[in-house]
């Protein structure tokens, strides 16, 4: 019989990266919020690669931290190597990654956690969700512990239902040396929800003393890092390096021969991976005409010789992973430590949420993460932030906080989930974000900081460095507008030669900066001449907005358009049988999925513009002026 132990606004289940900034978000809203999890030492733990961010998903961390949230400053404190990716494309899609200390990063989550006033830490696992008509009331734990809330926050990870495989041995864990949780998915199911199964996976760990460097490629950190975190200005840690190997005909053939031993492909794992991340035999049986694939070794953390052999996912049998790592240059003689393995688990797919993160079927319950089917620590962690807020502000009676794809990739994230559903693991690309010049890492602060603000999430000293650094950043635009650079007055023979030639007679810094070949903070003597002060990150944020200002204003009209779209609310009990020239299919599909705005019937799968211009006429005659009851704020 379970035990009454405690009463909390909001409780979160995991404690995972979803789960971490869902806690800190509702308790520093002041909801009075538990973060109960299997195993408190394992808080924030980097189950797959130790790295944040990456191609979009640094720009989710810049955003993630731009609105207040954790994950961005603690990769940065912990991390020890930085790199810009993309850096030779353009700045709608760079974006940074951090390789982090994987124990520094948990410790340093788990400390920032437990400063947090009115934000409790629980160890126990959580076997039920408690319903009180169509409400979650609170959670049971395995050892009967009853604890009450308002409402509740489900970040579960890899854990439902998980099976972890390394070749036809089958082993029930949420992820390598933890149970799954069981009772939990059961729970989910009496519950209603129609669970549905995804697969993804891991690489060898390595003893970095048994691998023979030598025969690597170094890749090295950049020598002037770009942080996750616009509150940072300097690495903490000593910086180190990775390296580069690449597969062979030797490992593909080794692969290839016992291919029938792999789980993926005797028809053992059911669930669906992800494309965009496959293991390595996947790789060797779709691409065959590739004669080699890029790995990358990366350092597990500063005091430790395990190593992360990034690329090399796999499922094979142990014996089998030997042979192929052997087969390695440079791993002839490398020992596993752990080896690769294959994960299925549990998700319920996200359009049974609404853009909020609460549940449809049950009030006051809100997922977050990869129960949600997404992959990646960076969407886990936005999710989460979202959630948290809403779990917060509806405790408090305040309007839900919706996320529209007008806001960035964070919206264009939870948009997509709830908009249209996952048949594969989710990962944020670039490519999905149709205003990326709007949406760049450098402007992430300008776009989501005053709101952050105005949601009570960014405090007083980020708030004070983000207008220090908005005042400094529109006087260096209107210096650049009013410049005019002349050889008689200005330190000219200072500036690299290309830049001098440019010049030529004499130019105004704007036409300069507008010049492909011409860098801005190459321009730095110009200012200092000048008595202004600016850091290379307003400088080049500048210059994106003067170098690109003819596609930005482009994309801004767009955005206009795509906010008259989201200003069209279709009420939640919308009548689409009504509607003339749609479907069978498409009512159907529009009743399923019940999109809160014409944009986000626009974005919903199978609907064609015939059939948006139809249902938007008939909104105009019908419901001019409707809205649904749950839009809550907009952005």
């Amino acid at each position: 019989m379970a035990v009454e132990a405690g009463v909390f606004d909001v409780i979160v289940i995991g404690a995972g990266h979803a789960g971490c900034e869902a806690a800190h978000a509702a308790a520093r809203l002041g909801a009075r919020t538990a973060l109960i999890s299997p195993n408190l030492n394992l808080v924030a733990s980097m189950s797959c690669n130790p790295a944040i961010g990456g191609i979009a998903k640094g720009h989710l961390v810049r955003e993630i931290d731009a609105l207040g949230g954790l994950q961005g400053a603690i990769a940065d404190r912990t991390g020890i190597q930085f790199r810009l990716l993309n850096r030779r494309r353009g700045p709608a899609v760079q974006s940074p990654r951090t390789q982090s200390d994987r124990d520094r990063y948990r410790h340093e989550m788990k400390r920032a956690l437990e400063s947090v006033p009115d934000l409790h830490l629980i160890q126990g696992e959580v076997v039920e969700i408690t319903v009180r008509g169509d409400r979650a009331t609170g959670v049971v734990l395995h050892d009967e512990r009853w604890y009450q809330a308002g409402a509740v926050v489900l970040t579960t990870g890899t854990f439902l239902n998980g099976i972890i495989h390394i070749g036809l041995r089958q082993i029930p864990a949420g992820r390598a040396g933890e149970p799954p949780s069981t009772a939990l998915a059961e729970n989910l199911r009496r519950l209603g929800y129609p669970c549905e199964r995804l697969k993804t996976g891991t690489p060898p760990r390595i003893d970095g003393r048994t691998v023979d460097y030598s025969r690597l490629t170094v890749q090295k950190g950049d020598e002037t890092p770009t942080f996750l975190s616009f509150q940072t200005s300097e690495a903490m840690l000593p910086q180190t390096c990775c390296h580069i190997v690449h597969t062979d005909d030797h490992v593909h053939r080794i692969i290839r021969e016992h291919i029938h031993r792999s789980p993926l492909y005797s028809g053992q794992i059911t669930g669906i991976g992800p494309r965009y991340c496959p293991s390595i035999e996947d790789k060797v049986v779709k691409f065959p005409d590739k004669d080699r694939h890029q790995l990358f070794v990366e350092p597990e953390g500063l005091d430790t010789h395990e190593i992360y052999l990034n690329g090399f996912s796999s499922s094979m049998p142990l014996d089998v992973q030997i042979s192929m790592l052997h087969a390695l240059p440079g791993f002839e003689r490398a020992v596993i430590i752990r080896p690769a393995y294959a994960i299925e688990y549990d998700f319920v797919q996200p359009t049974e949420l609404w853009p909020t993160l609460e549940s449809r079927r049950i009030g006051g319950l809100f997922h977050a993460g990869q129960i949600n089917g997404t992959s990646g620590y960076e969407e886990a962690a936005a999710q989460g932030l979202v959630a948290g807020i809403n779990a917060a502000r509806q405790i408090g009676g305040s309007e839900p906080f919706v996320v529209e794809r007008s806001l960035g990739y964070l919206g264009i994230l939870i948009r997509d989930l709830t908009d249209h559903g996952v048949d594969e693991p989710y990962r944020m690309f670039t490519s999905r974000a149709e205003l990326r010049l709007l949406f760049r890492i450098d402007n992430a602060d300008a776009r989501l900081t005053p709101l952050g603000r105005r949601l009570g999430l960014v405090d007083d000293v980020r708030w004070e460095a983000y207008s220090c650094k908005y005042a400094t950043l529109d006087f260096v635009a209107d210096y650049v507008r009013t410049k005019h650079i002349s050889r008689a007055k200005d330190p000219v023979a200072d500036l690299p030669a290309h830049a001098q030639q440019a010049i030529g007679s004499g130019r105004t810094l704007a036409q300069l900066i507008k010049m492909p070949e011409i860098r801005f903070r190459e321009l730095a003597p110009l200012l200092a001449h000048d008595g202004i002060n600016a850091t290379f990150e307003i400088l080049d944020q500048v210059e994106h907005d003067f170098k690109y200002a003819g596609y930005i204003d482009l994309q801004r009209n767009d955005l206009k358009r795509l906010e008259k779209k989201l200003e069209r609310r279709i009420p939640a009990d919308f009548d689409y049988d009504r509607v003339p020239s749609l479907s069978r299919e498409m009512r159907e599909r529009l009743k399923r999925t019940r999109p809160d705005s014409l944009l986000a019937a626009e974005h919903t799968r199978g609907i064609t513009p015939a059939a948006l211009s139809a249902l938007s006429v008939f909104m105009d005659l019908e419901t001019p002026t409707a809205t649904r009851d749950t839009s809550g704020e907009q952005v």
